[in-house]
């Protein structure tokens, strides 16, 4: 685990705005830039610029470039899993992590295109983990099924919400002209050489569609399938029945 800024050195200072610098605060305004001007807008000396410091005083807080991308990666987390506490059925705790990631992603979509494969070794992501595979070891798993299985589980969530995430940071027109695109050009295929795509035409409208929830649906009940039955208790050996 890399080192972490001492915390002497991480304390509020006031820029030369008079802004009060803190983690937090850097990390909210880069979330901001990268909102506004893409991943490329991440630059010490553009936040810098945005919060009235010397781009140096930002060294105080994270060790460079990277090890804010992990602070943003973790505070994308943090912000999707706020509130969540899974409740005894642990389909609906999986489900709900999901629906939390992909909305989480889908806030910060152009954060999401780096945020979705990093591990931030931090608490909110510590924390997501501990949840996650918490319910599958509720459902009976054993602890190498249970943490191979939340690998798969998590995988299968964040690339399907990272993949909805950067078809949300196109470009409005760009958008259209590929939902457009199965409406107009998959209409008009030749039915001799795509005889399958011709006989469901009047479906390929939901090609434009999202396919997260869909997908996450069929993981957990693939997952609720390998669940473990529940065993009767042994006999006591010592009972006089």
């Amino acid at each position: 685990m890399p080192t972490r800024v001492p915390q002497e050195r991480r304390r509020r200072r006031p820029t030369r705005a008079g802004v009060l610098l803190s983690e937090d605060l850097i990390v909210e305004t880069a979330l901001r830039l990268i909102g506004e001007h893409g991943p490329e807008a991440l630059s010490v000396r553009r936040l810098g610029t945005a919060l009235g410091c010397d781009p140096s005083a930002l060294y105080r807080y994270f060790h460079g470039t990277d090890d804010l991308v992990l602070a943003i990666a973790d505070r994308i987390i943090g912000d999707a899993m706020a509130g969540f506490v899974p409740g005894d059925d642990w389909v609906a705790g999986l489900r709900e992590m999901a629906l939390r990631v992909r909305a989480g992603y889908l806030a910060h979509p152009r954060a999401a295109a780096f945020a979705s494969y990093r591990v931030t070794r931090r608490e909110n992501e510590i924390r997501a983990v501990e949840t996650g595979i918490a319910l599958l070891l509720s459902a009976g798993f054993a602890p190498a099924d249970a943490t191979r299985l939340y690998l798969t589980f998590i995988d299968t969530v964040l690339s399907h919400a990272a993949m909805d995430a950067a078809f949300q940071a196109l470009p409005r027109q760009q958008r259209d002209a590929d939902h457009q695109a199965w409406q107009d050009v998959y209409q008009r295929l030749d039915p001799a050489s795509y005889p399958a795509l011709t006989g469901v035409r009047q479906e390929l409208h939901t090609m434009g569609n999202s396919s997260f929830e869909e997908a996450v649906e069929l993981l957990l009940e693939a997952l609720a399938g390998r669940a473990p039955a529940r065993r009767a208790p042994e006999p006591d050996p010592h009972s006089s029945n």
